[in-house]
């Protein structure tokens, strides 16, 4: 929690708690010690009740150990994984064996279909052949807030957001530098990037931070600042090699960023069959995100004939967050009667 009051993790964390907090009127997150903020509250384990509460986590390494603790009291706790990380993220074997159990025991919830498959594979893998049986597992697409507008602001020259809060490997974080700096010897850009507060002393987040055209810093506490700096955004691109959904994307996307992604099955399913951005190596990348970076708006008149219409009213269509509310309150009345 920030000093304001705000909610704020290290990941996207907050992003996923304040969509389930809107769900459930009246739910509370729980934490090491009791505190409240700008419109939620935490608690503690020991503060609820175990038989009456279902508990939704956030980190599915962790459910075993949730369930241990309420347990000791005699009571059957009530638990649901919500996985919304790749279970790949993580590479220990210890680690995988705690997600296979997890997985067999609570019912989970992903954020996509592609990262439902990785949790299906975990469990043939990690669980006990008599445990993997119970596993139940659902996803739906997380989704973005449709109905808000963003207006475009120009900037004196243009923008390149690196669309991402951490610098982990699987993001490829130096595959970006080496095309964002080709680009800025062809055309004068400004780069940001806005990481969380752990990323900020890695490696590639200091090498680009010491660049004269490049800004890095924390993330923003407060959502209405994070979508005006969107405003004034004139592209993203995006090097990750996996992702479970793409939440940041898909917001670039709606606040009208033209954006550039890989040729890869996930950036696939974020935008419409013929979309004109998406690269296959760093010399299409840097050619993409050169052309976005002098003409804006041809770019987004391309992704608008990609899209049969206004790109940001397909982005509204298929990304909604209805579809996914609505299956995780389905599933939640289905597994657990609530």
């Amino acid at each position: 929690m920030s000093p304001d009051g705000v909610l704020v993790t290290e990941g996207g964390q907050a992003s996923v708690a304040q969509r389930l907090l809107s769900l459930y009127p009246g739910a509370v997150l729980i934490g090491d010690e009791r505190a409240s903020g700008d419109g939620f509250e935490i608690v503690t384990l020991a503060d609820i009740d175990a038989d009456e509460t279902l508990v939704i986590n956030l980190d599915v390494l962790d459910s075993v150990g949730i369930f241990q603790r309420l347990h000791r009291s005699g009571a059957e706790p009530k638990i649901m994984n919500f996985q919304w990380i790749n279970p790949s993220t993580f590479h220990h074997p210890v680690n995988f064996a705690a997600m296979g159990l997890a997985y067999s025991f609570f019912p989970t919830f992903c954020s996509g279909e592609r990262t439902a498959a990785e949790v299906r594979e975990v469990t043939e893998r990690w669980a006990l052949q008599q445990l993997a049986h119970r596993a139940k597992v659902a996803w739906a697409d997380l989704g973005v807030n449709t109905e808000r507008l963003v207006e475009r602001v120009a900037t004196p020259e243009p923008v390149v957001l690196y669309p991402a809060i951490s610098m982990d490997a699987r993001k490829q974080p130096m595959e970006f530098l080496q095309i964002v700096t080709a680009v800025q010897k062809k055309e004068p850009i400004k780069v940001t990037a806005r990481l969380a507060q752990s990323q900020l002393a890695s490696g590639p987040a200091i090498k680009l931070a010491t660049l004269r055209w490049t800004s890095v810093s924390p993330l923003r506490a407060k959502r209405e600042d994070y979508w005006t700096e969107l405003a004034g955004t004139t592209a993203f691109l995006a090097t990750s090699l996996e992702e479970a959904y793409g939440l940041q994307y898909v917001e670039a996307l709606l606040a009208g960023v033209v954006g550039i992604l890989p040729d890869r099955p996930w950036a696939r399913n974020l935008v419409p069959p013929h979309y004109p951005f998406l690269y296959t190596d760093a010399a299409e990348a840097e050619r993409m995100l050169l052309e976005a970076v002098r003409d804006p708006d041809g770019c987004r008149a391309r992704m608008d004939a990609a899209a049969g219409g206004p790109f940001t009213e397909w982005i509204r269509t298929h990304h909604g967050q209805r579809g996914f509310e609505e299956a995780f309150k389905a599933k939640v009345a289905e597994w657990f009667g609530a």
